[in-house]
Order: structure tokens, then C-alpha cells, then sequence
């Protein structure tokens, strides 16, 4: 349903907000009414975002179909010719542009303009609402994994030293699945990852996030 880049950035923001609320505990004096406190922020912040992400997700996908139709009626509409062929060829990858002859973006027109009249407007499906709901699911549920240990461990301190080691794989392990997927080593993606989302937890933090 999601894209592999789509379930690294869910995870990854999951990981990055849960951080910004376990590293300000003041483990020092924290009692047991401020690590409840702190469970019930993370978990309920990182819901909330995951439902808004979801939300985003469904908007984009909206505008994505929409300005695929407003290129087909484009193309059909255009009684130039060359204007058609060269909308075509904005819309295709770079590398493949090159590759084509001239007769092959006038049979593309041609196929477009025979083609049914396209839908009036952008629509979601099913398979959309999943995706969605999928998005938030995981915003949501890569909290649990670094707010366990305040659960089940009784010292503040030991407890966060856990948290973080969680956290610092959870972000490793998010680099090494992106840079299979992309093509970068995977170890030195994933050590990247972890400096990478440790500064934005800094940042935010910072910033009073």
C-alpha cells in the first residue's frame, strides 16, 4: 500500500517525536505521575500527527490524480500537434525522452485522443483509505517500542537508557531498509540515519518541540 520511502518517513517521524518528549523527562525527579504523563504525550501526540499525516496522504493523492487528468485533457485538447508532443515529453523520465522518435509521441497523442473521455474529477479508492489508515498506524505504533521500557522498567534512568538504544536501532534500522531500497550502502545509510534523526530530535527539542 506504501511506497518504501513512505514507511521510513512514518517510522522515522514516530521515532523522532517519541524522542522529543522521553529526552526532556527529568529522569533526575521524574516520579511516577511524570512518566505517566510523558507515556500519554507521546502516544497521543503521535497519534494525532499519524491522523493528519493520513490526511495529507489523502490530499496529495487527490492533487496527484488531478493534475494527471488535467495533463490527458491537455494533450487531447491541444490541436497543435507539437504543443501535445512536448506536453507528452514533459511527463516522461528524462533518461526515456531521448530514446523515442518523433512518430512515437504522435502515436501517444493519437492513443490519448482515442482514448474514453476521461473522469471529471480526482477520486480515492479504497486501497487509498487503507494507505491512510496505514500511515497512521505506523506514526502511532512506532512509539510503543521506545515508551516500553518506561512501562516495564521501575528506575526513570535505566528505563531511558533502554529508550534510547531502542530509538538509536529503530533509526538504524530505518536507514538500512532506505538505503537497500535507494542503492546507498545500507550500513553507512543506516549510521546516517542515526546522526541524522539524533538532530533532529536536537532541533526540536531546541526549538521547544
Amino acid at each position: 500500500m506504501l511506497e518504501p520511502i513512505d514507511r521510513v518517513s512514518e517510522v522515522l517521524f514516530g521515532v523522532i517525536m517519541a524522542l522529543t518528549f522521553t529526552c526532556t523527562l527529568g529522569v533526575a525527579t521524574a516520579g511516577e505521575g511524570a512518566v505517566r504523563t510523558m507515556l500519554f504525550g507521546a502516544l497521543s501526540c503521535n497519534l494525532a500527527w499519524g491522523i493528519i499525516d493520513g490526511g495529507i496522504y489523502l490530499m496529495a493523492r487527490l492533487n496527484e490524480r488531478g493534475a494527471r487528468l488535467r495533463t490527458v485533457r491537455a494533450i487531447r485538447d491541444t490541436p497543435d500537434a507539437a504543443v501535445a508532443q512536448q506536453i507528452i515529453a514533459e511527463n516522461l523520465p528524462e533518461v526515456v525522452v531521448p530514446l523515442l522518435p518523433p512518430e512515437q509521441f504522435e502515436s501517444l497523442r493519437q492513443k490519448l485522443r482515442q482514448m474514453p473521455e476521461p473522469a471529471s474529477g480526482p477520486t480515492l479508492d479504497k486501497q487509498d483509505g487503507l494507505a491512510a489508515l496505514a500511515i497512521c498506524a505506523l506514526s502511532f505504533l512506532s512509539t510503543f517500542p521506545i515508551v516500553i521500557p518506561f512501562i516495564f522498567v521501575s528506575d526513570p534512568r535505566l528505563a531511558l537508557r533502554v529508550s534510547n538504544i531502542v530509538a538509536i536501532a529503530m533509526l538504524f534500522l530505518c536507514g538500512y531498509a532506505l538505503g537497500r531500497y535507494s542503492g546507498i550502502r545500507p550500513w553507512l545509510a543506516g549510521v546516517s540515519m542515526v546522526a541524522f534523526g539524533t538532530s533532529l530530535v536536537g532541533v526540536a527539542i531546541l526549538l521547544g518541540g
